[in-house]
């Protein structure tokens, strides 16, 4: 069964300190999305290093309730 939109993005800033979420489901069919996420967290990290901060956020959820996340992610400003 697909996730819900609302429970990734709540997940994400649930995870990610100060997160801006924005969600886009890609395919209409609630199994592939894409994230933008923005958060101070990710201030001197690596681009890996912020993406392991989001799937961590989503608790395992990734290739199973959640087949496809495409990510973006990136400071403020």
């Amino acid at each position: 069964m697909p996730m819900n939109a609302e429970d990734i993005v709540s997940l994400i800033k649930e995870g990610v300190p100060g997160a801006e979420v924005e969600l886009t489901d890609l395919a209409g069919d609630g199994d592939h999305y894409k994230a933008v996420v923005i958060s101070d967290a990710f201030e001197g990290l690596s681009r890996v290093k912020q993406h392991q901060l989001v799937y961590a956020a989503l608790k395992g959820r990734m290739g199973g309730e959640l087949h496809a996340l495409a990510l973006e992610t990136r400071t403020p400003g």
